[in-house]
């Protein structure tokens, strides 16, 4: 219509042929650009960026990332958004039973080690408090909905060092239950953090969580359950002692009973063969008397 107009031609006159009203085209030329689709750039802009840093994250850890660098937006959102461009995570697609693929490791495996024969075999062992760390998360259903649950447990006793809970998986679970960990044993630098390979423990939230912290990330194989054993029979424990012994009405609900048997059971009552029958409080209480001792 601009180009018409140069050319001699009426707007009045094209906008009658076309069957259109002069006033939106005359805002349109007073404010080509609206406030909505700068928004929309800017939003596209920074969800580009992390996608370009982090390949493989879907839109819930893209908006996350763009909210960091200022671009706050709903999931719903980013999904429009990276659909519209073609931002897909590179692990995307559905494969496998589970419909999820492992993405690639940000950290060596250096739980798992090869003996003479050529057996690979796991080492989920630790000398002293603060050596060994496992993560992962698990989820329950709730009349609301999910609640997920990263826990993190010390391989020397066994014990739920640190532990985050929330009704979305996302980075910042992990990334929490390592700093409430931290918070709680103090010295951890040097410590080695073993997980799987799920995207909350290859993101570069948690990845510099664990850099600033002094840390050090392992992570298993793909498709290899015996990788994190560990911390899965820890999980089963809490399956069937909490979240399958009734249905859950509410996130609060089940919240105060996984915190209430993590604190109060598993850490006070239940005795572990592998602790010589010692509760995960008792071990290491009389493992630092046992030290002080000898120092």
């Amino acid at each position: 219509m601009t180009e018409l107009a140069a050319a001699g031609i009426p707007v009045t006159v094209t906008c009658r042929v076309l069957k259109l009203s002069r006033q939106p085209y005359y805002r349109w030329l007073a404010d080509p650009i609206t406030q909505a689709e700068r928004v929309q750039a800017y939003r596209a802009n920074a969800l580009f960026d992390a996608h370009r840093d982090d390949p493989e994250f879907g839109h819930r850890l893209l908006a996350d990332e763009a909210g960091d660098a200022g671009e706050a937006m709903s999931d719903r959102t980013a999904w429009k958004i990276t659909s519209e461009n073609g931002w897909w995570s590179a692990f995307g697609k559905k494969k496998g039973k589970n419909g999820k693929k492992p993405g690639p490791p940000v950290h060596d495996d250096l739980c798992t080690v090869t003996d003479e024969d050529g057996r690979i075999r796991h080492e989920f062992t630790a000398d002293k408090p603060n050596q060994l760390w496992l993560t992962d998360i698990t989820e329950h259903r709730t009349a609301e909905g999910k609640l997920y649950l990263c826990a993190i447990k010390d391989a020397f006793s066994n014990k739920i060092v640190g532990y985050s809970i929330d009704s979305r998986m996302k980075s910042h679970l992990a990334v929490r239950a390592l700093e409430n960990a931290v918070a709680m044993r103090g010295d951890t630098a040097g410590c080695v953090v073993h997980s799987d390979r799920g995207s909350q423990f290859r993101s570069r939230k948690f990845l510099r969580a664990l850099t600033r912290n002094r840390m050090v990330g392992s992570m298993g194989r793909v498709a290899a359950a015996g990788d994190n054993a560990a911390m899965e029979s820890f999980f089963a424990l809490l399956q069937k002692n909490v979240l399958d012994r009734q249905s859950w009405t509410t996130r609060q609900q089940l919240r105060i009973a996984i915190v209430t048997w993590i604190e109060r059971t598993y850490h006070r009552r239940r005795r572990q063969a592998s602790l010589g029958r010692l509760t995960p409080i008792e071990f290491e209480a009389i493992m630092d008397t046992t030290v002080a001792l000898a120092a």
